[in-house]
């Protein structure tokens, strides 16, 4: 199946999911990308300590406004990528049909290829934030191989 809409879900819409989404439309500019929150904090914008992580690697994330995900947004997605199994649950509890097309982002990282969850890192040390971001990014590259 070749993916033309991807959609990007976390809890609050301001950590992880917008810097995935950063990273893949990065490496991917061809597929449209989208990111949303279960829990999001609507039209805030990027925490600042991911903010600071992704711009020094040159990502653009400065426009990020949080959006609360809908039906909608993951019925027209080619592909949900989640952050945990919970999320994936909650997607699946959202829109019942998108539950084969609703994976971890981690889907490819970890031992035995279950997946790995990617934790939220929101008001929690730089430190966190620091290996959340090398999990987004090892993430995304392995992503980028599979779309």
């Amino acid at each position: 199946m070749k993916f033309t809409r991807v959609l990007i879900v976390c809890t609050g819409n301001i950590c992880r999911s917008p810097v995935a989404e950063a990273l893949l439309k990065a490496r991917l500019p061809h597929i449209v990308i989208e990111s949303a929150g279960l829990g999001a904090l609507v039209d805030q914008g990027v925490d600042p300590s991911a903010r600071t992580l992704a711009e020094g690697d040159g990502l653009e994330v400065s426009e990020h406004k949080a959006r609360q995900v809908t039906e909608e947004m993951i019925q027209r997605a080619d592909l949900v990528l989640v952050m945990s199994e919970g999320q994936r649950r909650a997607v699946a509890k959202l829109a019942p049909s998108a539950t084969g097309k609703t994976m971890l982002f981690g889907r490819w990282l970890g031992q035995g290829g279950k997946g790995e969850e990617i934790p939220d890192p929101y008001r929690k040390s730089p430190e966190a934030f620091q290996h959340v971001y090398g999990q987004l990014v090892r993430a995304a590259d392995s992503w980028t191989k599979k779309l």
